[in-house]
């Protein structure tokens, strides 16, 4: 068993094979997700993810040869899990590495101007000479003629290049930016050329290590409504990692890939987008929040909410409208999850407590009274470990049984 902070963080997935494909803040333990699902109840039973995020559960699931599927809100994240579990062949291998060699010597040139995305502020991003090689590159990717898979590794490639050679500093648990490094065209032209081939040579490599055969899918839709998106499906064991209700936007840290692939054209599509998820604050989805009031018939069952709603709201009306929100959505999804898990089985949530000014908001809690009015039993509350931020805040394991 890992031990260590590596068993519950995301630092944990940085040194393994196809999880560390790409770095996002919005991962959680595969070590913990592991142990979870050899313990899984209900064997004959697939597992479910309905947060799927980065994957985490559905690879790690995939790599123990364990049934598994998940849900998943946003477009681009649904094809990174798709990805990470995808089956390799060597001569989708031997495309990708042909693909890049080309795309390379074009990300090499002096001149020539290539497209790119309409990020906002994109210069906080790359300098002007990394951002014109990354252009080059891209286009020669775009531009070739390649197998669906090898496509996917190039796309991969290119992402955690373009990140690598950013201004975006991964530091603490929220990106932030830093000064650009002050290089040389010629020198930067080569360091993205470096992390090009280098991230490719890590992929590849990544890939080309078979996963055990065993069913695995990743549906498209709002965990709101799982039950509807999975239809008459059942599972056995639950595992995920909701958003947790501290207002970080995960379309903050996406936007760079999103965009440079085609899944945002512009702010306002990934305020949408963010509205539309649990949690989402990023952009239309803060103003939209403050006009937000709970429809007829939505409501959380955890009695302290409205006290909390109210102390908030004393500060921010804005945020308190967010924790609302945040505990009607999750109890929404708790009754629609119900119906597609079966009976004996059981769900584990890793979540977070959450502070908005001087008030701690106790989100396991919240969600252990959520599993049992919406029709779970036993619901337990395991406290993982301490977060690097404020002093009051804590991750916890919440599960229950089906």
């Amino acid at each position: 068993m890992t031990s260590g902070v590596g068993r519950f963080t995301f630092r944990g997935n940085l040194r393994q094979t196809r999880h560390g494909w790409l770095r996002l803040t919005p991962a959680y333990s595969l070590h913990l997700v592991r142990e979870l699902a050899e313990a899984r109840a209900r064997p004959d039973l697939p597992v479910l993810d309905p947060f799927s995020g980065t994957g985490t559960t559905l690879l790690a699931c995939a790599e123990l040869g364990v049934a598994c599927e998940s849900v998943e809100l946003n477009p681009f994240l649904v094809w990174l899990a798709k990805a990470k579990v995808a089956r390799y062949d060597a001569a989708g291998l031997r495309a990708a590495e042909s693909a890049m060699a080309e795309a390379c010597a074009r990300a090499r040139a002096p001149r020539g101007e290539a497209w790119t995305p309409p990020l906002h502020a994109i210069d906080r991003w790359w300098g002007r000479p990394t951002l014109d090689a990354l252009a080059r590159a891209f286009a020669v990717l775009e531009a070739r003629a390649l197998p669906p898979r090898a496509r996917d590794l190039c796309r991969l490639a290119f992402c955690r290049a373009l990140v690598a050679v950013s201004s975006a500093s991964f530091r603490h648990q929220s990106m932030s930016f830093a000064e650009p490094p002050a290089l040389r065209p010629a020198a930067a032209r080569t360091r993205v050329t470096d992390e090009l081939a280098a991230s490719l040579a890590s992929i590849a490599a990544a890939a080309a290590r078979p996963l055990p055969r065993a069913a695995r899918r990743v549906h498209h839709g709002d965990a709101r409504q799982v039950a509807r998106v999975l239809g008459a499906r059942r599972y056995g064991t639950v595992i995920t990692s909701p958003p947790y209700a501290n207002r970080m936007s995960y379309i903050r840290e996406l936007r760079p890939y999103m965009y440079w692939l085609g899944y945002l054209r512009d702010g306002r599509a990934a305020g949408e987008l963010d509205w539309r998820a649990i949690g989402g604050t990023w952009g239309a989805a803060t103003s939209k929040l403050s006009r937000w009031e709970p429809a007829a018939g939505e409501a959380s069952t955890f009695a302290a909410l409205p006290r909390l709603v109210r102390r908030i709201a004393r500060e921010s009306d804005v945020l308190g409208r967010y924790v609302e929100r945040y505990a009607v959505d999750m109890a929404t999804h708790l009754r629609s999850l119900r119906a597609v898990v079966a009976e004996g089985g059981a769900i584990h949530y890793v979540v977070g407590n959450s502070k908005f000014f001087d008030v701690v908001v106790p989100i396991e809690e919240l969600l252990a009274t959520e599993m049992r009015a919406a029709g779970f039993s036993r619901p337990r509350i395991e406290r993982l470990r301490k977060r690097t931020s404020k002093p009051e805040l804590f991750e916890f394991r919440v599960s229950a049984r089906g």
